[in-house]
């Protein structure tokens, strides 16, 4: 299941943080760090995946 989360993350990091971890402060800071920049939100999606 991990690596459909890695998959989702790389493609769009806010649904496979989402899906790790629900509808947390990690989600809300991986929708900013994307708007900001999208590979910090791959970054930090692959991250809180392989964390947990």
């Amino acid at each position: 299941m991990d690596l459909v989360r890695i998959i989702c993350a790389i493609f769009l990091p806010p649904l496979g943080v989402f899906l790790q971890v629900g509808l947390g402060i990690d989600f809300w800071i991986n929708i900013l760090l994307t708007m900001f920049g999208y590979i910090p939100g791959i970054i930090h999606a692959v991250w809180i995946i392989a964390k947990k």
